[in-house]
């Protein structure tokens, strides 16, 4: 359902062994509506909630709400050092448009609703 590159999982092992609350398990994989093509991702170390599917990845657990799943299933999450900074970044096999700075992004599924 969802990868983590080698780097990336070294990187989520480094900010959760920081982490003060022990609560924090994974890190969470979601989507929220916004930005300027209609989703962004949401990634952020959180606790296990009730009705979150759990993908367990290099140790790594992969927190996502079961409304996000279509939107990010397939998808691997890698940590990108570059020019213009460093951060996670999530290849999505869903995607079919992206904004130009790559903050947001729309997928087939809505191509084919606004077809209608």
């Amino acid at each position: 359902m969802l990868t983590l590159t080698d780097k990336g999982a070294e990187k989520v092992q480094e900010f959760l062994a920081g982490q003060d609350n022990p609560q924090v398990t994974g890190l969470r994989v979601g989507v929220r509506g916004g930005g300027c093509s209609g989703f962004q991702y949401l990634l952020a170390f959180d606790e296990q909630r009730d009705g979150d599917t759990v993908v367990t990845e290099r140790g790594i657990k992969l927190l996502v709400d079961n409304s996000s799943i279509p939107y990010v299933q397939g998808s691997t999450i890698d940590y990108v050092e570059s020019l213009q900074g460093a951060g996670f970044q999530v290849n999505n096999p869903n995607v079919v448009a992206a904004c130009g700075c790559g903050s947001s992004f729309r997928v087939a599924e809505e191509e084919e609703v606004s077809a209608l």
